[in-house]
């Protein structure tokens, strides 16, 4: 059976504020890397207070006019990104209706939504902080979220994905993910596991590292098949998962991590991991959501 065609291939909202750029200009790399079309999207939320200097009327007018010229710049932006790359088809839409259910609709026909993780406040603006986690939390695809920050490695470009993995059935998702963008970069993958329950202090006998290699060997046996192009990298740890990951991210070029997941005896809590993960990392983060 073939997968459905995603009409929209890779939607960026975007607000002209600098971490809207960058989310363009990492969404057109990621569109030239898989080949699929980029839809640049600015939503004109109706409930900002309007100016008081102005009437309704000049209102709407200028804010369609500042719509019109995000799109612009965003697409002259994408369109420098990938000049040097293969070709992709770059559309642009300008919507009358607030940022989140904009952006969920969109997800919908979409392979996955990027946003800036902050953005200006300017009146009429997207503001990106909290359309970040409200996009996060509703999207029906996944959802990548860009900071404007320079990596601080040398070449990060080689630098390796590092995936959240709680072997849960939660956590397939965020593998899939991991894996393919590790292929299509031609980089390496790190699989973080994290142990961070207290039912191992209260049972010492329990060699609770051995567990977790061999459980996350085996969760990965299948994955590593399909990818033999990528060298694994198993992290194993007696931690917080959210800490963990935040601190390996430094070395990463790419975060990925689930929507949810599961508790107990080596489970990691991925809802509120991919949460603090999102608002810490420097590093360009994708959260898994549930197909």
């Amino acid at each position: 059976m073939s997968t459905p065609l995603k009409r929209h291939g890779i939607v960026v909202g975007v607000d002209g504020s600098a971490a809207s750029n960058a989310a363009v200009c990492w969404a057109a790399r990621e569109a030239a890397l898989r080949h699929v079309p980029l839809t640049v999207v600015h939503a004109v939320n109706a409930a900002v207070p309007m100016r008081p200097d102005m009437a309704s009327a000049d209102m709407a007018a200028w804010q369609e006019q500042d719509g019109r010229q995000a799109l612009q710049h965003a697409v002259k932006l994408a369109e420098d990104v990938v000049a040097t790359d293969r070709p992709i088809a770059i559309g642009s839409e300008l919507r009358y209706s607030p940022p989140v259910p904009t952006l969920a609709e969109l997800s919908r026909q979409a392979e996955l939504v990027v946003v800036g993780c902050t953005g200006r406040g300017a009146v009429g603006r997207v503001l990106l902080g909290s359309v970040s986690s409200g996009v996060v939390r509703t999207a029906s695809c996944p959802v990548a979220v860009i900071r404007d920050e320079q990596p601080s490695m040398a070449h990060p470009e080689l630098a390796p994905v590092l995936v959240g993995i709680d072997c849960s059935p939660a956590s397939q998702r965020a593998a899939a993910i991991a894996f393919d963008e590790a292929s299509r970069r031609r980089v390496g993958l790190t699989a973080l596991h994290a142990w961070s329950d207290v039912a191992v202090f209260e049972r010492p006998w329990l060699d609770w590292k051995s567990e977790a290699q061999r459980s996350l060997s085996e969760y990965l046996a299948g994955w590593q098949e399909r990818y033999p192009d990528v060298e694994v990298r198993r992290l194993v740890v007696f931690d917080h998962p959210g800490r963990e990951l935040i601190e390996e991210s430094e070395s990463a070029q790419l975060v990925v991590v689930g929507s949810h997941g599961r508790g107990g005896l080596s489970g990691m809590l991925l809802g509120s991991v991919s949460n603090a993960v999102v608002h810490s990392v420097r590093t360009p983060v994708i959260v898994a959501r549930p197909s």
